[in-house]
């Protein structure tokens, strides 16, 4: 196994169970303890945990961003619930456009299943790979700068090709989620990809889980306005309910009884 996959790995299990101890991967892993504490250092130089005394703890803070082969493995039967819920909302034939977020790729493996023709503009190498063997559809890649922390492309080649087209829907998730301030990512550049997919679309979507509500991050994206539907994995409580209302936003979430 690769070192990075190792690290990968621990830090999977950092979320899981909040710590971990040095010998007893050692053991797991059959590598020798100062490997292990290596691996720690580097996680811990990351940002995402903190040694302690035979080990480490996660590092709660909500502005480090995982990578994202850890990102897709959190809140799944949300993601699921999601994803089902968005793919309802797309037609046969229609042109959409898919951001690079964890969530974006549940859904794509939606519309997989339940649609036979569409045109898929999208920023996410997840997605690009996940739709090979859809070949009645149209994929189109935006090309750009590749990060591979996000697996995605971003840049101003990016935003240029987003910007060339009008999609029937698009969807998109963020990183958090605040009454106050709006959609809201973890950096600019991610930040300005979505707002070159707000200005692209007709039915503008947000596909985001319940654990992104009333947290902030760096990069304001838009406004609550400018979108037309939150879709998410559960009810949200009622003073978003109210700013939802007030805003002229619909909200679909299980057992709504919308479609």
């Amino acid at each position: 196994m690769l070192a990075l996959e190792r690290r990968n790995e621990i830090l999977e299990k950092l979320q899981i169970e909040k710590r971990v101890v040095v010998s007893e991967l050692s053991q797991q892993y059959g590598v020798s303890e100062e490997t292990i504490r290596r691996d720690l250092d580097k996680l811990e130089k990351e940002g995402y945990a903190t040694k302690s005394y035979g080990g480490a703890v996660i590092n709660e803070d909500t502005g480090i961003d995982l990578p994202f082969n850890i990102r897709k493995n959190q809140n799944v039967q949300g993601k699921q619930k999601i994803a089902e819920l968005a793919a309802s909302l797309v037609e046969e034939g229609e042109h959409i456009i898919l951001d690079a977020s964890s969530t974006a790729v549940f859904v794509a493996k939606a519309l997989k299943e339940t649609k036979s023709r569409l045109t898929v503009l999208t920023n996410s190498m997840e997605i690009l790979l996940s739709l090979t063997d859809a070949p009645e559809w149209e994929i189109i890649s935006t090309g750009g700068v590749m990060d591979e922390r996000y697996l995605t492309f971003i840049g101003i080649e990016a935003e240029r090709s987003i910007r060339a087209h009008y999609a029937d829907k698009v969807i998109f998730s963020c990183k958090a989620f605040s009454r106050e301030r709006g959609y809201m990512e973890s950096k600019d550049s991610l930040a300005e990809i979505k707002k070159s997919m707000l200005s692209s679309g007709k039915t503008r979507i947000l596909a985001v889980d319940s654990t992104k509500f009333d947290r902030d991050a760096f990069a304001i994206v838009s406004d609550l306005r400018d979108v037309d539907i939150v879709v998410t994995d559960e009810q949200p409580p009622a003073a978003w309910m109210r700013d939802f209302e007030r805003a002229g936003v619909k909200c679909i979430y299980p057992g709504d009884g919308k479609p």
